[in-house]
């Protein structure tokens, strides 16, 4: 365009409107980077560091040197937007393994290390192993530096590895060797390197237009013509080119032809097995919530997505598990409640939807156990047992059931206990055993009624709990005698319970109703 501009000005009888027009194109062409760069998120110090040190660096000694195999152009470095975009991809695709192709290690490996998860990883394939050793200090000052895993030495050798060891990426970035790119590309297709879904990214697939310019004789653009065309043909992927900077491939695998793609193949509503378990959206309340099993399962939801409404009986307990639940990011809120009491139920779920417009879990979890003999069992503590351990689960299962009914959904997930299938021993617990029992055949008769509209009921009945309790000194003798009884040779934690209360909260479960989930070890089978 500058060459047009000067021959338009230094040429006779040139139309005006000519000119006009042939600035305003050159403006708009060189005015699209620099802009780009402005608007574009900042870099991070390290990368800014990485920059700056790649630019600055004598790339031409260090090769006339022997460091390095090739005279590496700084120029090839990815830029600031280039970097910015592949983060952003990074965070948009939820990636949490990716596989880099390229030259020049560093600035983009770094840029999509800061986009992944604190557990992802980035496997960079590096021929040059002087790039490797020039990265790596600004990786070390980096917090996410530790997610990089430069593999020096041929591209291929590391995707064999993979191979075999049945490796799978979220996403690949292609950026070096365009000879090869159809190579890296089939490879990674044919051995099922990317997973379903995934994202393969190729840099540099316009070469400066050099790709449908019909006259291009250029090696690299004619592979890379073969490769876009090879890409456009394949029934395996589906394909997008964005004009940044030298062009940007975005290649996603789908499903074949060949194999079976219904819901098991695809997930239920395209959704994962993982996926179909996790609870964002969710309203939940958890009674019982501000200890053991309660603050366990309060946690639990939380940690799958749901907002939590945290019900005890002991203010200070429920505020502090509301605390706990704050400091890692979950909804939650703390209600004082006794379940026993239905204005206090009643008061609870009418909270909880004032909150938050709805109540999608209801754990009802609250309970209390008192021994006795059962010649001595007072109708006191048979009352006050059945008060919490039974009519409270009822008035709580009624009272969110009702909300739940209205919604067409909903899932209630009562405690119930190992006592309600044996007679724990040799401690003495009637009117718990008894009470326990109650709430299986609540849950079963619920399920059974309400599954039709859309609301789920089980129970979970867990074994003998480990807790600060249970190891006092009067009760080791205990302890060692319920030890024997179980199979697995040990208690319960309150972390085994937690897989259980989220499938069964979950859409996964969606089947399920009545049901009563044993929890014990193993011990109501001797």
């Amino acid at each position: 365009l500058q060459t047009a501009q000067f021959i338009a000005k230094t040429s006779d009888n040139v139309p005006e409107g000519l000119t006009r027009h042939l600035q305003k194109a050159l403006d708009i062409a060189s005015g699209l980077d620099d802009y780009l760069e402005k608007m574009t998120t900042q870099e991070s110090k390290p990368l800014a560091e990485l920059y700056e040190k790649t630019i600055s660096h004598d790339w031409e000694q260090v090769h006339k040197e022997g460091k390095t195999i090739f005279k590496l152009p700084k120029e090839c470095i990815t830029g600031h937007v280039e970097g910015q975009t592949l983060k952003m991809l990074i965070h948009m695709s939820q990636a949490k393994r990716v596989l880099e192709i390229g030259m020049f290690t560093g600035y983009g490996a770094l840029s999509m290390a800061e986009g992944l998860p604190e557990d992802g990883c980035l496997v960079a394939c590096e021929l040059e192993p002087y790039l490797k050793d020039f990265a790596q200090p600004i990786f070390d000052k980096s917090p996410h530096g530790r997610k990089i895993n430069v593999h020096t030495g041929p591209a291929m050798d590391t995707l064999k590895v993979s191979r075999g060891i049945r490796e799978q990426f979220d996403m690949v970035f292609i950026d070096a060797d365009k000879n090869n790119y159809i190579n890296y590309y089939n490879f990674i297709l044919d051995n099922n390197l990317l997973r379903l879904g995934g994202i393969i990214c190729v840099d540099n697939s316009l070469f400066k237009a050099k790709v449908y310019l019909k006259d291009s004789t250029d090696d690299n653009a004619l592979a890379l013509r073969e490769f876009n065309q090879f890409v456009c043909d394949d029934p395996r992927v589906e394909q997008v080119i964005i004009p940044l900077r030298d062009g940007i491939s975005l290649i996603r695998r789908v499903s074949a032809s060949k194999i079976t793609d219904d819901e098991v193949f695809r997930g239920v509503k395209g959704r994962s097995i993982l996926d179909r378990m996790r609870l964002d959206g969710k309203v939940a309340y958890v009674t019982g919530a501000g200890q053991g099993i309660g603050r366990a399962f309060a946690h639990a939801l939380g940690e799958a997505g749901a907002k939590v409404a945290i019900i005890d009986a002991d203010k200070d307990k429920a505020e502090a598990v509301t605390k706990e639940l704050f400091l890692k990011g979950i909804n939650a809120i703390s209600i004082t409640a006794d379940i026993s009491k239905p204005v206090d139920v009643q008061r609870m779920v009418d909270n909880i939807v004032s909150r938050w417009g709805a109540i999608h879990i209801g754990c009802n979890n609250a309970g209390i156990n008192l021994n006795s003999a059962s010649e001595d069992t007072s109708l006191e503590e048979w009352d006050q047992t059945f008060n919490v351990n039974l009519r409270g689960t009822f008035m709580c299962c009624q009272a969110a059931g009702r909300v739940m009914l209205k919604q067409g959904y909903g899932k209630i997930i009562n405690t119930a206990s190992m006592a309600s299938l044996i007679v724990p021993h040799p401690q003495k617990q009637l009117s718990y055993n008894t009470s326990k029992a109650g709430v299986v055949k609540l849950t079963q008769t619920l399920g059974t009624e309400w599954i039709e509209r859309g609301v789920c009921v089980n129970c979970i009945s867990p074994g003998i709990v480990d807790t600060p309790l249970i190891h006092s000194e009067s009760l080791r003798p205990l302890v060692q005698r319920w030890l024997s009884d179980i199979p697995a040779g040990r208690l319960a934690q309150v972390t085994d319970l937690q897989a259980a209360v989220v499938f069964l909260a979950s859409d996964a479960s969606d089947y399920m109703t009545g049901h009563n989930l044993v929890i014990e070890g193993g011990q109501s089978l001797w």
